[in-house]
């Protein structure tokens, strides 16, 4: 049976619906997974890899997140000052939580993200992976070290610019949380975008203006990867459909022109 091409077809500019689009990819992602037998294999071992990840990230939180806020602002005596104080520990650490995956996951996982972009590239059409060879590879490395060290520093730069709310009681921790959510939300988008525009050797501002052109796709891609952080079982899936997703996300911003064509030939 012959499939259509699951590259995107997004809208050439910026419109109300690219926050959907971008949502969508999840769906495309799910899709192309399962009918493609390499990636359903690669995606099952990260999942049982990202299930261990996670059930340690989640143990260390529950046992020192409650720290972490007491530091912030100390538990109330009265009980509906404690009422607030236990809502914003569970949102602080729900956003912990999505960072920490975001920043352990890749690192445990690192190994297969490159294999599942190119399989997933594959899929799309007009590529294949370069036959190896040490000089490329060691330029691919810095590439990604730089890339990646560029990618945390924007993550938590965002966060410590955000961090002077927590000084206003209740108001401006629940404001952080908020805003932290969404900075994470759009930081996902370019962590994902970036793993095959790494692998093609653009300059790391080249995925700081995709994310500025196109925000609110981004955003909505960020946003639908970030609640498959929360659903059980799925959840196991996390990093390969954002990883997919993100591949597909790069397909369709070059074919729309948002994104030029790789700046060094990887693949025929």
């Amino acid at each position: 049976m012959t499939h259509p091409s699951p590259v995107p077809t997004l809208s050439a500019r910026s419109g109300p619906t690219d926050f959907f689009q971008g949502l969508g990819l999840l769906g495309r992602a799910w899709s192309l997974i399962f009918r493609t037998p390499r990636l359903l294999l690669l995606s099952a071992l990260c999942a049982v890899v990202t299930l261990v990840a996670l059930g340690g990230l989640f143990a260390a939180l529950w046992v020192y997140s409650p720290e972490l806020l007491g530091w912030l602002w100390t538990r109330p005596e009265a009980w509906y000052g404690r009422v607030l104080w236990y809502l914003l520990l569970v949102l602080m650490f729900l956003v912990l939580l999505v960072v920490g995956a975001n920043v352990v996951l890749p690192l445990v996982l690192a190994p297969l993200q490159d294999p599942l972009s190119e399989l997933t590239e594959e899929q799309c059409g007009g590529y294949s992976p370069p036959p190896f060879r040490l000089g490329a590879f060691l330029q691919g490395l810095v590439t990604s070290v730089g890339h990646t060290l560029m990618r945390v520093l924007l993550l938590v730069l965002g966060l410590a610019v955000l961090f002077p709310l927590n000084l206003v009681p209740v108001v401006g921790n629940v404001t952080w949380t908020v805003l932290g959510t969404l900075w994470t939300m759009l930081w996902l988008a370019g962590e994902h975008l970036a793993a095959p525009m790494t692998r093609h050797l653009y300059p790391f501002s080249e995925v700081r203006r995709a994310l500025r052109e196109r925000w609110l796709l981004c955003l909505g891609f960020g946003a639908g990867v970030y609640v498959l952080l929360w659903i059980p079982i799925l959840n196991s899936f996390f990093l390969p459909v954002a990883v997919v997703g993100g591949t597909l996300l790069y397909r369709g911003l070059v074919a729309t022109g948002n994104v030029p064509p790789p700046p060094t030939p990887s693949g025929k």
